[in-house]
């Protein structure tokens, strides 16, 4: 199943109701696994982000989704990217022309 990655932000909302995010983090992951995905990782991290979550789920629509429904609730502010392994890193770079040169007259005027 592909990979996504979800740079969360507590709102003033998520930072007054902290002391219940345990809790929220456990009907997280029984949501995300009603739809098919499943939270593999979750991190608290120091920076511009307060937390990381690491789903993998059966599409974009499904991912798209979870995170308008836990959006919902007010407590964090999300940003969700889809993430390749090494392994589909190293199939894209191969499906990749060879050369630049092999791609002349392709690509045409965008």
């Amino acid at each position: 199943m592909p990979t996504y990655i979800s740079l969360l932000n507590f709102t003033q909302q998520g930072a007054h109701n902290i002391k219940e995010s345990p809790a929220q983090l456990d009907n997280a992951k029984e949501f995300v696994k009603s739809m098919g995905a499943e939270l593999k990782q979750y991190f608290l991290v120091m920076g511009k982000y307060d937390t990381i979550a690491i789903v993998e789920a059966p599409d974009d629509e499904t991912v798209a989704k979870i995170t308008m429904a836990v959006a919902s609730y007010g407590n964090v502010r999300t940003q969700t990217f889809r993430a390749f392994t090494e392994d589909e890193y190293r199939a894209l770079v191969a499906a990749l022309p060879q050369t630049a040169a092999d791609t002349e007259g392709q690509i045409g005027d965008i």
